[in-house]
């Protein structure tokens, strides 16, 4: 037995599925806070109640149960998106490059990296459907491909999101004010020398973050297609999806022809998409203040209706779509109440204080980025993690003299690289692609230490 098949192996037997991970954590952090934390007591209560009420108000939080649903939202319009015709020709195309199990490994990341910095939903929907459909091709024709690593390929996309578009640290802090309000928090005399907002070419755009991306682009789908090359088994598809399709060429009688209606499903989608275009021309300067998970939403919303024939075609894409969210909806509650037990507790803040104690110029943004990767794995929510660590970050790059930005950015390179590490993003597409988290982790594992040196040697260099 060779020894990528033991490593398989033995994480298929130690690893349970995601929501009894979340459950593991839930466990583990309510122990971490009753022997390490510092919970505010009141009315007499003890310890474990403060524990239960922190972890309870976590759980219910009302603004991050509203980020639920803008999550689940991503992930259900871009899944719908993803399965409309164009798209689907997109993919048939790609697959079509997809000739040797070295080859499928190569596209099938490239493609999920690209389509992840520019929106991680879209990257990691695309990327699933891409995965299973490469599974399928190799089935039909009968040849050996090794499934589990092209389901990791489809899911790096997730390794990347954050020093994308869409992430969510450089998305805030374009944000006029919101440095200073981070800074409110924890700097108890002034919000000395922030500066009002970073803009996108301070961070995404960056000379540090487009090297790491280029990179990251190069070596990756490399990485992959030398183990799709090395590593061959035989395609295993564990679930068959029904077959995508609909009536639309049928006649339909009354008020139902609305329903499949081309002209009116057109004319809303062109109305939908002509306010989301007139969004960020509407702005006195231009910025990327205008790009949030609702933005983002209502122009996945009017890509999703434009490219389905109809509204038919769009909701039964979105009946297909919408069981890969059941995970989030049942599973993010849970890493709410870690989120809050972690916060109430003081412990994410003692994790950041500690690294950034130690730290100087040099070493600074690499403890950040450390920090910040293990509390990723707690706390699987970019927007959670900045919120909490992004006051430690403005605080200690004012005391020390450390760039703000390179900061903010090795903050985002954490978060996203123990993606590969903590399944739960991994929800949707172990749905599309019927894999388990243990099958895909082998090879994500791979992509981690990858990423690891190249986040590294990008935060020693810059």
């Amino acid at each position: 037995m060779s020894f990528a098949k033991k490593f398989e192996d033995t994480f298929r037997y130690l690893l349970p599925a995601p929501f009894t991970i979340a459950v593991i954590l839930t466990l583990i952090t309510m122990v971490l806070a009753l022997l390490f934390g510092d919970f505010q007591q009141s009315n007499g209560n003890t310890k474990i109640v403060a524990l239960f009420q922190a972890w309870e108000s976590g759980l219910w939080n009302v603004p991050l149960l509203v980020f639920a649903v803008q999550m689940m939202l991503i992930l259900v319009l871009g899944h719908a998106l993803a399965l409309s015709p164009p798209v689907s020709r997109l993919i048939n195309l790609i697959i079509s490059l997809c000739k040797t199990p070295a080859l499928a490994a190569f596209w099938v990341t490239l493609f999920t990296l690209l389509t992840a910095f520019f929106n991680w939903g879209l990257g990691l929907i695309f990327g699933a459907i891409l995965a299973r459909k490469t599974g399928e091709k190799f089935a039909r024709e009968n040849k050996p491909l090794n499934y589990a690593l092209i389901g990791a390929a489809g899911y790096s996309g997730l390794m990347v999101w954050h020093g994308g578009i869409s992430g969510s640290a450089p998305i805030k802090v374009v944000e006029k004010g919101h440095l200073q309000s981070l800074a409110e928090g924890v700097n108890r005399t002034a919000q000395l020398n922030l500066p009002e907002f970073i803009p996108f070419e301070d961070t995404i755009f960056s000379t540090m973050n487009l090297t790491s991306a280029l990179i990251l682009l190069f070596i990756l789908p490399l990485l992959m297609a030398w183990l799709g090359q090395s590593i061959n088994s035989k395609s295993s598809l564990p679930v068959v999806l029904s077959a995508y399709s609909d009536d639309f060429d049928q006649p339909h009688p009354g008020a139902e022809r609305l329903d499949y209606s081309r002209l009116f499903s057109l004319f809303f989608a062109l109305l939908v998409l002509g306010y989301s275009l007139y969004i960020p021309f509407s702005q006195t300067s231009f910025s990327f203040s205008f790009i949030s998970p609702n933005y983002l939403n209502l122009l996945l919303f009017g890509l999703a209706l434009l490219l389905h024939k109809n509204f038919h075609s769009f909701l039964k894409a979105i009946d297909q779509a919408i069981g890969g969210a059941a995970g989030i909806l049942i599973q993010f509650p849970l890493y709410f109440g870690i989120m809050g037990i972690m916060k109430s507790s003081g412990l994410i803040t003692d994790i950041s204080t500690f690294f950034a104690s130690y730290a100087n110029e040099t070493t600074f943004p690499i403890l950040t980025f450390m920090s910040a990767g293990l509390v990723n794995i707690f706390v699987p929510s970019g927007g959670g993690q900045w919120s909490i660590q992004g006051p430690i970050i403005v605080e200690a790059t004012r005391e020390l003299g450390i760039d703000l930005p390179k900061s903010i950015m090795a903050m985002a390179y954490g978060d996203q690289l123990t993606n590969m590490l903590q399944p739960f993003w991994a929800l949707p597409l172990l749905g599309i692609t019927g894999l388990k988290a243990r099958d895909i982790l082998p090879y994500t594992l791979v992509l981690l230490l990858a990423g690891s040196l190249i986040f590294i040697a990008i935060l020693l260099i810059f």
